[in-house]
């Protein structure tokens, strides 16, 4: 009973100095960076329908910010994507390992026990027992084995937090993905209807170009008409249908890239029919103020949770400049003979305590402290980098939006006098007033007019949906 009076009393001494201890955690405390304290994303306040949004916020409308164009299809292929792409599953599996590897982290904070049983036969010789000689026996052990290290420095504490941080990083791009995976999708869906809009215009285009050789050739056969008109004619139907196969590349590719991203092969399935009708843009465009984006963008959260880990590695170096304590027990029944294993006189145990302190390492261990701070120095230069450009993209959208507007004015103004021009000069050279080539240049016009119309509405949507992603529009979450 003595000696187990005086080990208790050792360990008590062990243990007292890292029980009073054990409240200090070596390494700095995270704290999350401050959020941007501007008021407004741009240096003036924009005109057109973004006019105002700069200098305050509109919430968002509910559900994902896809919704907000309004259009069913579109809204099947997004979700049809979030199922079938490769590349997310990859980054939803990466996400389920780190969330295994954290709750494995865990298991650090706290004892371990485990199970022991062993049998043998053993001959011990002159090397273990000198003079003396045993007999060859058996041997037969059963019991349990607790071990512990005790974390009175905090780096254990320290090493599970960035440990977590790094999980809640890896959610976060898991997030991040998801919203760019959203955004791909809508671009080009938004590129199969700009190509199919633009294709047809250029056939509208055509059917006029058809009309102009129907009115030449008539013009020739009345003999009110010149052969140079009728090959001119001809000319700007021929150039004409040249715009074609391009278009008809561009909605291929497209249509290709979208089937890539739902996660199936280009021959395997087909994408809806998009219409640039069918994308309506939110009016009022929804817009958070700069201080709320750090919460709303998960590229920004996910740099956060990186610079704390790398917080959390500074705390971990520190707490190995500091001694470990490791304490374990084992006890379990041993004997000679089976029969006797389980009898009182079988029992058998111990208490072990261990101490390792770093006294000379050539100043490696200091190194790595230093290592871990200029890597919290770099974490936080990432961080402040990805809410700059954070900022300067809504901006960028921003002012997009604005000159988006006048040019969708100054296209529809455009469209609507080049048909009327090219109206009246129609009746004109079928009444012999004026040639061929008058009703080409106008006809010229009209079809950059409609064109360009086609192309500033498709602008003005791809503007809208980098705004809408550019602000962290909300996706499933990882």
């Amino acid at each position: 009973m003595s000696c187990w009076i005086r080990v208790r009393t050792r360990l008590a001494g062990v243990l007292l100095p890292g029980a009073l201890l054990a409240g200090c955690v070596a390494g700095p405390d995270f704290v999350a960076p401050a959020a941007p304290t501007s008021s407004r994303y741009t240096a003036a306040a924009v005109a057109g329908s973004a006019a105002g949004l700069a200098g305050q916020g509109v919430a968002p409308s509910d559900g994902y910010w896809w919704q907000q164009l309004r259009s069913t299809a579109l809204d099947e292929t997004v979700r049809a994507a979030f199922l079938g792409n490769r590349d997310l599953r990859a980054m939803r599996l990466t996400l389920a390992q780190t969330d295994a590897l954290t709750r494995a982290s865990d298991a650090a904070l706290y004892p371990s026990l485990s199970l022991n049983a062993g049998l043998g036969r053993q001959k011990l010789g002159a090397e273990a027992l000198g003079s003396f000689s045993l007999p060859p026996f058996s041997y037969y052990a059963v019991g349990a084995s607790v071990s512990y290290l005790f974390d009175f420095s905090g780096g254990i504490r320290r090493s599970v937090e960035a440990a977590r941080a790094r999980d809640e990083a890896q959610r976060h791009e898991t997030d991040a993905a998801t919203l760019a995976l959203s955004g791909e999708v809508v671009l080009q869906a938004l590129g199969l209807a700009s190509a199919q809009a633009q294709i047809d215009s250029v056939e509208e285009l055509l059917a006029d170009d058809r009309e102009d050789v129907r009115l030449a050739e008539s013009a020739f056969d009345a003999g009110s008409g010149t052969r140079v008109d009728t090959l001119s004619a001809r000319s700007q139907l021929a150039n004409d249908e040249a715009l074609l196969p391009p278009l008809r590349r561009e909605l291929a590719l497209a249509q290709h890239a979208l089937a890539l991203l739902v996660g199936c092969a280009p021959a395997e399935c087909s994408a809806p029919q998009f219409r640039l009708a069918d994308f309506s843009v939110p009016e009022p465009l929804p817009l958070t103020l700069p201080s709320e984006l750090a919460h709303r963008r998960p590229d920004i959260q996910a740099a956060e949770a990186q610079l704390h880990a790398a917080t959390a590695d500074v705390g971990v170096a520190t707490a190995n400049l500091y001694p470990q304590v490791s304490l374990g027990a084992t006890g379990g029944p041993q004997a000679v003979a089976l029969r006797s294993l389980f009898n009182a006189s079988a029992e058998a145990g111990g208490l072990t305590a261990g101490l390792v302190a770093p006294l000379f390492d050539h100043g490696a261990l200091r190194a790595r402290r230093s290592a871990a701070q200029q890597a919290e120095a770099a974490a936080l230069a990432r961080y402040e980098q990805v809410v700059l450009r954070s900022l300067g993209q809504v901006a960028d959208a921003l002012e997009s939006l604005a000159h988006d507007d006048e040019l969708l004015a100054s296209e529809r103004s455009a469209v609507a006098v080049a048909t009327e021009t090219l109206s009246l000069t129609r009746e004109s050279y079928a009444a012999g007033n004026t040639g061929v080539l008058q009703v080409l240049e106008a006809q010229r016009q009209t079809q950059q007019a409609r064109l360009g119309l086609v192309r500033a509405q498709a602008q003005r949507v791809a503007d809208a949906v980098a705004l809408l992603l550019s602000l962290g529009g909300s996706a499933p979450q990882g």
